[in-house]
């Protein structure tokens, strides 16, 4: 008989010392409920509740889901959920126990996180992972990844987002900005003190943070490895709703909240790694440079920068927040020296800073794109050019890399003809993200907006 990697699974955390581990803090904590939490293309997070007392049974059985809760459950306008239908099976998501947790703002709460498997009844496929799994396809791309390269995708995220409630007003002098100001973040203080300690409770070691711009606060962690980061930030981003509750304002992780703000990026900066060596970094050379492994790392990025972009920017809002020059969203394809306002600048000696991610983005799928770009880039020693001079907004776009999409309707046409993008997360991925995006830009394009009102509403004749 076939073992699966679902049984696999099941094995190991049968045996593992993190059941004991988990059924012991359980017990010392005084853990009634835990979730059992999934991720869905889009980042969000689903998954069920079950009394604590039942943990080690599902621990090694998995709790099921209907497949189409990959995808948000999301009806297309032709009424059909996306992801199989509604006679699509059941995925069994089993916990990986080692993010265990249990939750700071209620004890008797804690949460796991799950990887996704096909059901083990079902023929030819049973036991499989789910292809449609973001988190567990990260897993297994990182691993093949330093297979084959000894390379390890180290990186850090600067999750900025909107707090809105009564007393979070900016109040500045016109034509300056709130960026950094003290004052501001005493007015934001009780948010600090709650994130920084429910993400310390949760493992995330804060580091540090400021005020962006008006309801705008960006608080960034310790880098780690990309499945590790990838994880934190969803945990950032579930505590950021839970202090929101607690204090009675609102936290949007949306991209561009409003015309005229600053957008909500996601910028990841990142190094990779070779027997705990970061080898982008040249510790010979005192100025801004990079390795060659690194400039064909970066080369990949930049090549796949146009087809990623379904990814980095996911939703019809994503994409206001490129077009607002001088906002530092990157416009074209392009990388400097400590330039804001390239899409990738080289901030210190062997760490990138890739700005295209939005605060909505899925991490596990925008860490699979920079492990599959830089691969291809070091893989065919794709040159990136030389730095960007001066503005990116004033310079024109190198004619090697294609250009910035700007619309999720461009976006998804450079993602279905970027084939190493496609063949690296596989077919059914693939097709899932393009029919998503592609119903939601349908969506869009066919909604009245207030600012079609304003323009044409008394315009004629």
């Amino acid at each position: 008989m076939t073992t699966t990697p679902l049984d696999v699974h099941r094995q190991a955390n049968a045996t593992s010392p993190g059941l004991a581990a988990a059924l012991s803090t359980i017990a010392d904590r005084g853990v009634e409920f835990v979730y059992f939490q999934a991720i869905t293309i889009t980042g969000r997070v689903l998954g069920k509740v079950a009394p604590a007392r039942h943990f080690e049974r599902l621990a090694i059985k998995g709790v099921q889901q209907h497949q189409t809760a990959i995808a948000n459950l999301q009806g297309t306008r032709e009424g059909v959920l996306l992801a199989g239908g509604v006679h699509a099976p059941e995925y069994t998501a089993v916990p990986d126990l080692e993010t265990f947790a249990v939750l700071p703002w209620d004890t008797s709460f804690a949460r796991v996180f799950c990887r996704l498997y096909e059901a083990d009844h079902l023929p030819e496929f049973g036991g499989a992972e789910f292809a449609c799994d973001t988190r567990g396809l990260l897993r297994r791309m990182h691993a093949g990844f330093t297979d084959r390269t000894g390379l390890e995708l180290r990186t850090g995220c600067e999750p900025e987002m909107t707090w809105q409630g009564e007393g979070l007003e900016a109040h500045f002098r016109p034509g300056s900005s709130p960026a950094y100001h003290i004052e501001h973040l005493e007015r934001n203080r009780p948010i600090v003190k709650k994130v920084v300690a429910y993400a310390q409770a949760l493992g995330l070691d804060m580091i540090e943070g400021d005020y962006e711009d008006e309801f705008q606060v960006e608080l960034n962690f310790m880098f780690d490895r990309a499945d590790l980061t990838a994880d934190r930030l969803i945990t950032y981003r579930q505590i950021c709703k839970q202090v929101a509750r607690e204090l009675g304002i609102e936290a949007s992780f949306m991209p561009k909240p409003a015309t005229g703000m600053m957008g909500n990026g996601c910028h990841h900066n990142f190094s990779l790694w070779r027997d705990d060596v970061n080898v982008l970094a040249d510790p010979g050379v005192a100025q801004l440079h990079l390795t060659e492994i690194g400039k064909h790392a970066l080369g990949g990025l930049l090549n796949h920068s146009a087809g990623a972009m379904l990814v980095n920017g996911s939703t019809v809002n994503s994409y206001k927040r490129y077009w607002d020059a001088g906002q530092f969203a990157p416009s074209r394809i392009d990388w400097g020296l400590d330039n804001k306002t390239c899409t990738v600048r080289l901030s210190a000696n062997g760490r990138l800073e890739y700005k295209l991610p939005d605060a909505s983005v899925n991490p596990y799928l925008s860490h699979a794109v920079i492990l599959a770009a830089c691969e291809d880039g070091i893989k065919n020693a794709t040159d990136p050019g030389q730095p960007t001079q001066g503005s990116s907004y004033d310079t024109p776009q190198d004619d090697r890399f294609a250009a910035l999409p700007l619309t999720l309707g461009e976006a998804i046409g450079a993602f279905r003809t970027d084939t190493v993008l496609t063949e690296a997360f596989g077919p059914k991925l693939s097709a899932l993200l393009v029919d998503f995006a592609a119903d939601e830009w349908a969506r869009f394009c066919g909604y009245v907006t207030d600012w079609e009102r304003d323009m044409y509403w008394h315009d004629t004749p």
